[in-house]
């Protein structure tokens, strides 16, 4: 008799902030520059933490960011942003939000963040089994970090830009079985 095993997210069951980022969001191709440059942002913030917890804090940080508009956002004195609560109250990651938003505008000069980081993509990508088996960084993600921080950026190590890499879709490591994989990889070839 052959049973028929229940798929299940890589990430994320059980809680519905977190489902709903899996199902919806993590892997999907984003190329604006306004979504890249947040998920840098977003990224930075995670290091050290849980994920779940700056996708609790993301409504606050988009508050607070301007909705992640690099020009409004290169202009602000985060100063006053360390004592706001809602917020992960780090100067070092604070100040790389406007560090970075100055970064993404320089890059403009040469293409912009979209054509940097998607020069980098990786389609189709490995078929991975288990979580446990994805790596946390790859020899493109180290190189692409070293390729940020000479251009400006910061915040962003290889283990960060890893992690960029497949919230936004230039990796899909949503593992074999997984309910919305196979949908990731079709949105990432059409593009």
């Amino acid at each position: 008799m052959l049973v028929e095993r229940e798929m299940t997210r890589c990430f994320g069951d059980g809680d519905s902030v977190y489902e709903r980022y899996h199902d919806e969001e993590w892997g999907r191709p984003q190329r604006s520059e306004r979504a890249l440059y947040e998920k840098v942002c977003l990224e930075g913030f995670q290091s050290g933490l849980a994920w779940i917890t700056v996708l609790r804090k993301r409504p606050a940080l988009r508050e607070v960011f301007l909705d992640f508009e690099p020009e409004a956002v290169a202009e602000l004195d985060v100063t006053p942003l360390m004592k706001d609560e809602r917020l992960i109250r780090s100067g070092p990651k604070l100040r790389a939000c406007v560090t970075n938003a100055k970064a993404t505008i320089a890059l403009r000069e040469s293409g912009g963040l979209s054509e940097l980081l998607w020069s980098h993509a990786q389609v189709p990508s490995p078929r991975y089994t288990a979580w446990n088996t994805v790596p946390p960084q790859t020899p493109t993600s180290i190189a692409v970090a070293k390729q940020l921080k000479k251009l400006g950026f910061a915040f962003v190590g290889p283990t960060t830009v890893y992690s960029l890499f497949q919230a936004c879709g230039l990796v899909n490591d949503h593992v074999v079985g997984c309910p919305v994989r196979d949908e990731v990889e079709a949105l990432r070839l059409s593009c």
